[in-house]
């Protein structure tokens, strides 16, 4: 089932002259059993992670970077990329949310984070993980772990990342002040800065952070309201990356961004609600790759240039800081 895909092939013009695109989706959680067939414990279909894969191809999407959660889906997402080599790549570290895992798992909050760095060591050594990640600090969430354990893991798995020297996959919800205190502290120690996932912060953070080399991802959670389109509409091209984060974050009709849809073709494919699923068709409410271009086109149309001017930036900044191989 291995699949390879180029790094260094150009886009494709069309034979009428026209622009194809090319992405790289920054965030996917392939992980999720919800890719399985699996909702909330429940059996509603067969696994098609295959299919969601070969959709995200057909759709321009060559590259998926499979995001690591905590130490468990950060294996997983290493199995998968090693499953699809050349396509499939991964993060390796503990979301802020999921920190709390440090003070209750069985390994020893020092265990757990020698094996992150293990993991991510031999997971960047075979290629397979392109960023340390999604760290960072959530205080919308806190009822999912505490704001002192948030800070305390933040501040530790970064001293992983300097040690693995790898690009950071992060995360900020209302959080601003610290999380960009704490990453200032250590900047002259991650030359290679990283990306600030799923943005949905104001203008004057997003600013603060590409001021100091931090690239900003956007999906449909980015979308929501006028505000949003206003803080996607400042973020400088050479900052911008694009993200589905599904199965979450798709872009919804109630979304600020979709009046910019007018336009927009999706791919030739069937939505079906789960429990009526057919192979080779979309769910409705599971966001994946293929979706991707559905974000460039809005963020596009926002910003007020080409699709092909969006794309081929997100391109450029993503193989860039992710070391994908050629820019060109």
């Amino acid at each position: 089932m291995s699949t390879t895909a180029s790094t260094s092939a150009p886009a494709q013009a069309q034979p009428n002259g026209t622009y194809t695109p090319r992405y790289i989706d920054i965030g996917i959680n392939l992980t999720d059993p919800i890719y399985t067939g699996l909702y909330h414990g429940t059996q509603r279909h067969p696994s098609d992670l295959h299919a969601v894969v070969e959709r995200a191809k057909e759709a321009g999407c060559r590259m998926l970077i499979v995001t690591g959660s905590d130490l468990q889906e950060s294996r997983k997402a290493t199995e998968l990329a090693k499953e699809y080599q050349g396509t499939v790549y991964t993060t390796v570290g503990v979301h802020p949310c999921s920190s709390q895992q440090f003070t209750t798992h069985k390994l020893s909050p020092s265990d757990m984070l020698q094996q992150l760095k293990t993991l991510a060591l031999e997971a960047k050594e075979s290629k397979q993980c392109v960023a340390f990640g999604e760290i960072g600090l959530d205080y919308d969430r806190l009822g999912l772990c505490p704001k002192d354990i948030q800070l305390e893991y933040f501040e530790k798995q970064l001293d992983i990342a300097v040690q693995v020297n790898l690009p950071l996959f992060l995360h900020s919800r209302a959080a601003h002040s610290d999380f960009i205190r704490i990453l200032g502290e250590r900047e002259d120690e991650l030359p290679r800065r990283g990306v600030v996932h799923s943005f949905t912060g104001t203008i004057s953070e997003m600013q603060d952070l590409v001021s100091r080399g931090w690239f900003i991802g956007i999906n449909g959670c980015s979308l929501k309201t006028e505000e949003n389109l206003d803080v996607v509409k400042a973020i400088p091209l050479d900052k911008l990356m694009l993200e589905t984060d599904g199965p979450w974050c798709e872009v919804r009709a109630s979304h600020a961004g979709s009046k910019y849809l007018e336009g927009y073709v999706d791919g030739a494919w069937k939505w079906v609600k789960k429990e009526k699923w057919i192979e080779g068709a979309l769910v409705k409410g599971r966001n994946e790759s293929c979706m991707v271009g559905k974000v460039a086109w809005i963020v596009s149309k926002v910003k007020g240039v080409g699709l092909e001017e969006v794309c081929e930036a997100a391109w450029r900044n993503t193989v860039g800081v992710f070391g994908l191989g050629d820019e060109s």
